[in-house]
């Protein structure tokens, strides 16, 4: 419970997207807004992600697939969908949240985050993975920083 209380006072300190801590000791954190910066701290810190403690400033389907991917202990969100808490809850990962709305929706905000359409029938971490890095890894952003 420490390790995620951590991350949700960094994460809102430090106004970023996505803190990672693990064992007293933050081991991932970015600023980079959507799911690229989730998919960076697995490809970089892989199996060191088990157990540890996620806040992400928005979880929807696409980012609670991925914690339950990397096997996250525990996630706060600032904003989680219904689809996040199901696949957290159908998942048994513990999480807490400030605010729930029913769907993540665009940058515009007039249709649902492509992130969460790639995902929506998914249901299977890995696969959920997979299609995500395929398609940040076939689109030209540049890498999020990690400290």
């Amino acid at each position: 419970m420490k390790d995620l209380k951590l991350a949700e006072h960094r994460l809102k300190q430090k106004n970023l997207d996505l803190v990672i801590v693990k064992n007293g000791r933050i081991i991932f954190e970015n600023g980079f807004h959507g799911i690229r910066g989730f998919l960076y701290a697995i490809e970089k810190l892989g199996k060191e992600l088990v157990e540890s403690s996620v806040a992400d400033m928005i979880v929807g389907r696409a980012a609670a697939m991925l914690c339950v991917y990397s096997k996250a202990a525990s996630v706060f969100a600032v904003t989680i969908s219904e689809e996040g808490i199901k696949v957290l809850e159908d998942n048994k990962v513990f999480y807490q949240f400030e605010n729930h709305v029913p769907n993540i929706l665009n940058q515009e905000g007039n249709d649902i985050c492509p992130f969460e359409k790639l995902v929506m029938g998914f249901t299977k971490p890995e696969e959920a993975y997979k299609k995500l890095k395929s398609f940040v890894d076939t689109s030209r952003v540049k890498k999020p920083y990690m400290r």
